[in-house]
């Protein structure tokens, strides 16, 4: 059976965006280990979109692929999964749809920027002279780094490059499919280890 993940990101509405979208979470799957047996990504714009595709692709009787869904978590995640994450989360409040299993709902925590602080020689190479590395969180613990200082600490750091200062749009994904996995990996044990495990057991 054929995986389908249904993703967060690329904006409502902008094609060229879901395009790059789509294409760094191909990348980043694929440098992972899963090259030839990827799942097909679907780039979904905001979080709510994402949740209502997923939700109409597992209620679809006739699917014969699997669908995943992964969304940012935009809080430390306190839930014992992550369903009852987005069920008790302000601006969710999502019900689990009948049928789907724990592993078909995925979590980047608390946003997919966290995995870039997982990489810092990548975004040193991205953004080039200028980049201010100091100005990004110290924590080794990605996954406990607030969404704001998250944000804050990319824009601080690449104020002077001539790339301009951290974009949530074509820059974000442009770094998605340039950072190591495998660091990433071993800075979001929990999450991202969780996606790709998930992900190598799917498609197979």
């Amino acid at each position: 059976m054929s995986v389908r993940l249904y993703v967060e990101g690329g904006g409502d509405h902008n094609k060229a965006l879901q395009t790059l979208c789509r294409k760094g979470f191909s990348e980043f799957i694929r440098k992972s280990g899963l090259g030839g047996r990827m799942p097909r990504v679907i780039a979904c714009g905001g979080r709510q979109q994402a949740f209502e595709s997923f939700r109409t692709a597992q209620d679809d009787e006739g699917m014969t692929s699997r669908p995943v869904l992964l969304v940012d978590a935009e809080t430390a995640v306190n839930a014992a999964n992550p369903w009852e994450h987005v069920r008790h989360r302000t601006g969710d409040k999502w019900e689990r749809p009948p049928g789907a299993a724990e592993d078909q709902i995925q979590l980047m925590v608390q946003t997919m920027e966290a995995w870039f602080h997982a990489d810092r020689e990548e975004l040193q190479a991205f953004y080039g002279n200028g980049f201010r590395v100091g100005a990004l969180s110290a924590r080794a613990d990605v996954e406990m780094i607030p969404k704001a200082d998250l944000y804050s600490g990319l824009r601080a750091a690449t104020r002077d490059c001539q790339k301009g200062e951290y974009s949530k749009g074509a820059h974000s994904f442009q770094i998605l499919a340039r950072i190591n996995p495998a660091k990433v990996r071993t800075a979001s044990p929990v999450w991202c280890d969780r996606l790709l495990c998930a992900l190598d057991r799917l498609c197979q």
